[in-house]
């Protein structure tokens, strides 16, 4: 079954150009090195909250947007194998792709599938 890496993080709404660049760019390389799918999701409708939400999870400011992404995977041994590949990119560096938004407060982990509808 599949292997999902997700990810979310808060992007400079000024930015959003930015990032559908680098994350078209990022894209073409996990797929290069094994991901079967890439979706990258610009927020639309994320409220915040008082105890958990997106936008407290990544410390979302006020002229910033809430992304959600993931990365689908065959299975986690071709992540693994994938993501090192991607990390060693030169095309993933920061000099070559930069990120448009403070990646200290990203946030990501893999999953496994273990219901899909």
């Amino acid at each position: 079954m599949d292997y999902v890496e997700g990810f979310v993080a808060a992007v400079p709404t000024a930015n959003k150009q930015a990032f559908i660049e680098h994350a078209t760019r990022a894209a073409a390389v996990f797929r290069e090195h094994g991901a079967s799918r890439v979706v990258e999701c610009w927020g639309d409708d994320v409220p915040p909250g008082k105890l958990t939400s997106f936008p407290l999870a990544v410390q979302c400011r006020d002229d910033e947007t809430v992304v959600f992404s993931w990365i689908v995977w065959p299975s986690r041994a071709a992540r693994d194998t994938g993501m090192a590949k991607v990390m060693a990119d030169p095309r993933m560096t920061s000099e070559a792709n930069p990120m448009p938004f403070d990646g200290a407060r990203l946030i990501f982990g893999g999953f496994q599938v273990v219901v899909e509808g």
